[in-house]
């Protein structure tokens, strides 16, 4: 019995701010920690490791460097577990990282779920797989037109696989809940591509953690 990810659509799963969480199976955690490195934005930035911290210390990390904005910077908490690595971001984690070089580079499959939960645009949660630098699919978890394309996009022998089993689910739905929606595209993709994240060390438990520091 593993953990999935279904958990993520549970109010706050994490923090009020939401979730970020970088997902693959042929990088170790530390080298998926430093190509999320490179890919911040602005100045360059270094990774130092801070010691094993629950997401809470680590925010008491950042408020030391950053006074009472501990969300202006950044840092990861990442592990591995079974065949998954994973690293979670913290901090001004939606705007901060970009896509180059790809995390994918390489040969490697790429899983990356966000939900900027406190964004008072309302922001749907989002779902990217990537692989070798290529779009494999992509969509956010409600399916619907708020935010860019209301379906699955991508390559075109992945994207429509995942669209179907989606509609499977019944999913889009326009009388679905939004929350519903999410956990409905989470069960799905978590069985499809058989998605793992373990809860309690990554909610309460004590993870290796980076900060990502300029100069």
């Amino acid at each position: 019995m593993t953990d999935g990810i279904r958990w993520l659509a549970e109010p706050q799963c994490l923090s009020r701010d939401g979730y970020s969480v970088v997902m693959s199976r042929e990088l170790a955690s530390d080298e998926l920690v430093s190509r999320l490195t490179r890919t911040a934005r602005g100045a360059k930035r270094t990774a130092h490791a801070i010691g094993e911290l629950t997401h809470t210390q680590v925010y008491d990390v950042l408020e030391g460097f950053y006074g009472e904005r501990p969300h202006d910077g950044l840092a990861l908490r990442h592990g591995e577990r079974g065949e998954w690595s994973f690293a979670v971001k913290c901090g001004d984690w939606p705007a901060e990282f970009g896509e180059e070089p790809p995390l994918s580079r390489g040969g490697a499959h790429v899983f990356q779920l966000e939900y900027d939960e406190q964004n008072v645009k309302s922001v749907p949660p989002r779902f990217a797989y990537r692989h070798d630098g290529r779009d494999m699919c992509a969509f956010n978890l409600h399916l619907n037109g708020s935010w860019g394309p209301g379906g699955v996009v991508g390559d075109p022998e992945i994207a429509p696989r995942v669209e179907a089993v989606l509609a499977a689910a019944g999913l889009p739905d326009d009388d679905l809940d939004p929350r519903t929606a999410h956990r409905t595209s989470l069960e799905v993709l978590e069985a499809l591509f058989e998605l793992s994240l373990p809860r309690e060390a990554i909610v309460s438990g004590t993870l290796p953690a980076v900060v990502l520091r300029t100069g």
